[in-house]
């Protein structure tokens, strides 16, 4: 998928996603739309790294400590302290590159 970060962003205004984003980005954008369960679904189905980083992130913000460190380092990160929305950029970043 060939977008930018800005052009993900601006697909949260709409009331469904772009079409063809892969499972991890589509996970970031039910996050982002508030659909916490749907996000967990997809990155629950996701085994490597990027997928853990992204369940990771999920568990931190669910207010899952412990869940979210098994995560982390299943993804090889250390387990992040920065706001949520950064993190969640950083992650989403990672993956348009």
């Amino acid at each position: 998928m060939d977008i930018t970060l800005d052009q993900f962003k601006a697909s949260l205004n709409a009331p469904t996603p772009p079409p063809g984003l892969p499972p991890l980005l589509l996970a970031l954008w039910h996050d982002a739309k508030g659909d916490w369960a749907a996000a967990h679904a997809l990155a629950q189905d996701a085994e490597h790294q990027e997928g853990a980083w992204v369940h990771a992130y999920l568990h931190r913000k669910e207010g899952d400590a412990a869940n979210a460190g098994y995560w982390y380092r299943r993804a090889g990160r250390p387990h992040s302290h920065a706001p949520l929305q950064e993190e969640w950029d950083e992650i989403a970043s990672a993956l348009l590159a």
